[in-house]
């Protein structure tokens, strides 16, 4: 959907940024699929530079980064909506892996939930990753990235 104006290829490029944030926060649950299957860690190299200044931050920082695109680019008016959009939906995938750490905190405890740890973190993982190359390949070709439930929350924030 480009119902807000066009896009320009720098606009495309800014609005694919954010989503770096949920990418790098959900590598965590992709620990288990790391160790099955080491051939997939080729695939982090490109993120090295930005995994190594994003994990320098530290948890205040990494705090500070989340909040600074919530109110400096998803709250400022006069940058375009195309990017606010995909900010704010960046935002949005990293609340819920917040939410889904925090479901697996709660299960760690349980004996014998090994198993169901794992597949969950790997589903987690998976999920994120899906959302984040679908946002990143329609943000790349100007278009608004519709991720059910997500999207319309991210229209009720961004007008």
């Amino acid at each position: 959907m480009s119902w807000r104006g066009s896009t320009t290829f720098p606009d495309r490029i800014f609005a694919c940024l954010p989503y770096l944030l949920p990418l790098i926060d959900s590598l965590v649950f992709g620990s288990f699929l790391f160790r099955q299957f080491p051939l997939l860690q080729v695939l982090l190299l490109p993120l090295q530079p930005v995994l190594i200044i994003y994990g320098s931050l530290g948890q205040i920082g990494q705090i500070i980064v989340f909040f600074a695109l919530f109110a400096l680019v998803v709250r400022n008016e006069k940058i375009n909506h195309f990017i606010r959009f995909n900010t704010m939906q960046a935002i949005l995938l990293d609340i819920v892996i917040f939410l889904c750490s925090i479901l697996l905190r709660i299960l760690t405890p349980i004996p014998g939930a090994g198993f169901a740890i794992e597949t969950i973190a790997n589903t987690i993982f998976l999920g994120i990753l899906a959302s984040v190359v679908y946002s990143v390949f329609q943000s790349l070709n100007g278009r608004y990235a519709e991720i059910p439930t997500i999207s319309d929350a991210v229209h009720m924030q961004v007008r």
